[in-house]
């Protein structure tokens, strides 16, 4: 693509721009570049310079002190060292993407041992490797950590945040670049965030518009490729002003999500019912078991006297059977009702997260409910 045409497009982008739908959204906030990313970063290292909460006698730590030292010149046994101030520690970085050497990053380190804390401590040279085992970035500085742990001769302790986790800010310098394909690659292939076949066209069809031709073309659902300028200066304005192209994106999918522990409710555009009859009603039966006792009398004569005396009582059984049966609600839905009218008349008498869950993916189960139910 020769300079004064790609001006030209240039222009003709910034006409476009202005006069765009202001609720359209940019491709930046759709899509991303393909094999612009970061890359993950790790190392092993030793912190030093702890007040007695370190490692102690651990075996990899008094080895690892006595790797240390012997770099120097010295030669000490392990058994006459003490790590007591020292720990073992694991340390990670993100390589963002277009780092040079010499530009500073910020690492996150992790005790690996049984040191109860970090604070105070000193990381010494760590080399951080990346998933091809080669060395990336070199890391060492003063820890800043945000917990702390104290305890007593009792046995009683306490522990704020997490002490056994530190940053040294901007403290890894990077010695080797990651080659990435943005410079060398004939096409840009944009990598939506969310995989839509009526999005992926609509990206490509609102570039061809800007930029014409067959500049843009879908590979699939998540992936436009877009032919770029062989100049990297050209390159680089050349996806400046991609990513500012606005796109109208396709309508999401019909989607319910319900949290059923909190019984909150999501529901996605586009989603309605066929005629349903949804009837929510409950069953309440008891039974109570009771006793009627009559009292009854025995009759002695003796020499002309009557005699009344208490005899066995007579226990009739008397069961009692209870029925509740409240009103079972029923509510009938017309063709093309929103999902949302139907959540608002459950919600109307008073149902449950559970009672509404179960309602909803009867729903489901009877084919009335257009939509994807997703219970998380």
């Amino acid at each position: 693509m020769r300079a004064p045409s790609f001006l030209r497009l240039c222009l003709v982008l910034i006409a476009a721009l202005w006069a765009s739908v202001a609720s359209a959204d940019r491709i930046k906030d759709l899509a991303s570049v393909a094999g612009v990313r970061s890359n993950q970063l790790v190392g092993y290292g030793l912190v030093v310079g702890l007040s007695g909460t370190g490692d102690g006698d651990l075996g990899i730590t008094l080895q690892s002190l006595q790797s240390m030292v012997s770099r120097f010149g010295m030669v000490a046994e392990q058994d006459a060292l003490d790590g007591v101030n020292a720990a073992a520690v694991i340390v990670t970085a993100d390589l963002p993407a277009f780092v040079k050497p010499g530009q500073e990053l910020d690492v996150t380190v992790s005790t690996l041992g049984s040191a109860e804390s970090l604070r105070g401590g000193t990381l010494l040279m760590t080399p951080l490797l990346g998933v091809d085992g080669e060395t990336y970035a070199i890391a060492q500085g003063n820890l800043v950590v945000g917990g702390l742990g104290v305890s007593g001769e009792d046995g009683s302790s306490l522990t704020v945040n997490v002490p056994t986790v530190g940053r040294v800010p901007q403290g890894a310098t990077v010695e080797r670049m990651v080659e990435n394909p943005f410079i060398t690659g004939e096409y840009l292939v944009l990598n939506l965030h969310r995989a839509d076949f009526s999005t992926a066209a609509n990206v490509a069809e609102a570039i061809n518009v800007v930029f014409g031709g067959e500049t843009a073309v879908p590979i699939d659902a998540s992936s436009i490729r877009v032919l770029a300028p062989t100049d990297p200066s050209q390159k680089v304005s050349f996806a400046s002003l991609i990513e500012q192209v606005e796109v109208q994106p396709a309508a999401p999918p019909a989607q319910v999500i319900v949290n059923s522990r909190t019984g909150t409710v999501v529901i996605g555009g586009n989603v309605s019912v066929t005629p349903a009859v949804i009837t929510h009603g409950s069953l309440t039966v008891r039974i109570r078991e009771d006793a009627q006792v009559t009292p009854t009398s025995e009759t002695i004569i003796n020499d002309n006297t009557i005699i009344n005396t208490p005899a066995a009582p007579i226990i009739t059984p008397d069961t009692g059977l209870i029925v509740d049966e409240p009103e079972a609600r029923a509510f009938l839905f017309d063709p093309g009702v929103n999902l949302s009218d139907v959540v608002d008349a459950i919600n109307a008498i008073g149902a449950t997260p559970s009672d509404l869950v179960a309602i909803l993916e009867a729903l489901k189960v009877a084919g009335a409910l257009r939509a994807q139910l997703i219970i998380i």
